[in-house]
């Protein structure tokens, strides 16, 4: 069984687990988004569910890659979530992602969508 199938049909798994699988999948140097993530899910008009999710990833024991998912745009819209304001963009710039204005510039460059990559 792929991942892929693994992730999108086990149904029993709870939303914020199957978010943490998608989201471990992240490349290193990759972004995603909340919306990507959601419709790789199945369930395309849950973007916001998935912020959700990664804002309670803490408090898993796995490390879990929040810092690569974005909005839509390329914000970085969760950033209040990890710790200070700048942890999330030091983390990006760390992996050679360009930050200027909470934006990710080169967003359409390294954007990883589950849909086509897994």
């Amino acid at each position: 069984m792929t991942k892929r199938s693994l992730i999108r049909e086990n149904r029993n798994e709870g939303f914020f687990s199957r978010v943490y699988d998608v989201t471990r999948l992240v490349p290193y140097g990759r972004i995603t988004s909340y919306g990507a993530i959601a419709r790789y899910l199945g369930t395309a008009s849950s973007a916001r569910m998935v912020g959700w999710a990664l804002n309670s990833s803490h408090f898993n024991h796995d490390f879990i890659p929040a810092h690569r998912v974005v909005n839509r745009n390329g914000m970085l819209t969760g950033k209040h979530h990890f710790g200070n304001s700048t942890t999330m963009q030091q983390l990006l710039e760390n992996e050679g992602f360009t930050i200027a204005d909470d934006l990710v510039l080169d967003f359409k460059e390294k954007f990883w969508d589950p849909m086509t990559e897994l």
